[in-house]
């Protein structure tokens, strides 16, 4: 997983609530496994019309937002089934922050197992902030003093201490496991070869 410490870019404004996870990442494209290649089916019911050609008006295909790494959106984000896929599809897009004053809880949590930043402000600040995407003015995010620097603006935003540590150091569940590696060799090394329980 990538480490998470400093980012820059114009954002995309998406006001749309309760975005859930079928609208992210629709059910058709669950079928693998690998974390790569579903990028290209993000909001695939938004950004295509029927017959595939995208839709020139949505955010995420014009420019400079089809290159953009933070999504602004509107509050209940990521609700719906709980599909990893979802932020495996925004990763692979290029997003990593997203900036709501709400998610659903397990999509929360699978964003810092993946290497995504969500950042949970307030309606009027999002509001403030989204005014950046509508200028295509680039606006920066500091995982480490935790804070949004937009213009000659600064907002701090609060972060669970443990999940900011998995970010900044690039840590997902099996780095973490990882670490854990000695441990886990003694346990083996005691029920294996001396048969013992702890």
């Amino acid at each position: 997983m990538q480490k998470f410490f400093f980012l820059k870019s114009i954002p995309s404004y998406l006001p749309i609530v309760n975005i859930d996870t079928d609208m992210i990442i629709p059910k058709q494209f669950l079928k693998t496994i690998k974390r790569t290649g579903l990028g290209k089916n993000l909001f695939f019911e938004l950004r295509y019309d029927d017959s595939g050609k995208e839709i020139p008006d949505f955010i995420l295909n014009k420019k400079p937002f089809n290159n953009s790494k933070i999504l602004i959106t509107g509050k209940n984000f990521g609700c719906g089934s709980s599909r990893e896929h979802a932020p495996w599809a925004l990763l692979d897009f290029g997003i990593t922050c997203i900036i709501s004053s709400s998610y659903a809880d397990i999509f929360y949590n699978n964003c810092f197992k993946n290497g995504i930043l969500p950042i949970v402000l307030n309606e009027e600040i999002i509001k403030e902030i989204s005014e950046y995407s509508k200028r295509k003015e680039e606006i920066s995010v500091n995982l480490s003093d935790q804070k949004i620097i937009y213009g000659n603006n600064e907002i701090s935003f609060d972060i669970d201490t443990f999940k900011k540590k998995c970010l900044l150091e690039g840590l997902d569940d099996i780095a973490l496991s990882l670490e854990k590696s000695d441990k886990i060799k003694f346990y083996f090394y005691l029920v294996m070869v001396l048969d013992l329980r702890l």
